[in-house]
């Protein structure tokens, strides 16, 4: 499915796998880990920061991150996730803002989103999966 396109894995996906996890949604990081390029973006890497306990923790994720390559959000990717926004909505569709910005970074640089969250499925252009 993935074609050997780079990977952005949503949070939850990080969660399992940090945590030792062993579900598909952690093993299939681990591959993507090894077999394609990982890539992470400001949302995610808060969305896991906010919810560290302890200073190894966050030592840990900040190694593990500072490997991977970083996307950040620009003036046309803001406007292009308000669009996306917009046009779920017009669906009668209202998805978590975080999910909005992952989706916009997917979609604008081809990334398939790793996660089992739902929501990302209900847009119809994101290559979305949750086992690699």
């Amino acid at each position: 499915m993935t074609d050997n396109k780079a990977v952005l894995p949503d949070t939850c996906a990080w969660i399992d796998y940090f945590n030792g996890r062993t579900t598909p949604l952690a093993d299939s990081l681990a591959q993507a880990l090894n077999d394609h390029e990982v890539i992470t973006c400001g949302v995610v890497m808060y969305e896991l920061f906010q919810g560290v306990r302890m200073d190894k923790e966050s030592e840990v994720l900040r190694t593990a991150f500072s490997s991977l390559r970083y996307l950040e959000m620009d003036r046309e990717l803001w406007l292009s996730a308000a669009q996306l926004s917009a046009s779920i909505r017009g669906k009668g569709i209202t998805l978590p803002f975080s999910d909005i910005l992952i989706a916009a970074l997917a979609r604008r640089h081809d990334l398939v989103v790793l996660t089992v969250d739902q929501h990302f499925r209900q847009i119809s252009d994101l290559l979305v999966t949750d086992v690699l």
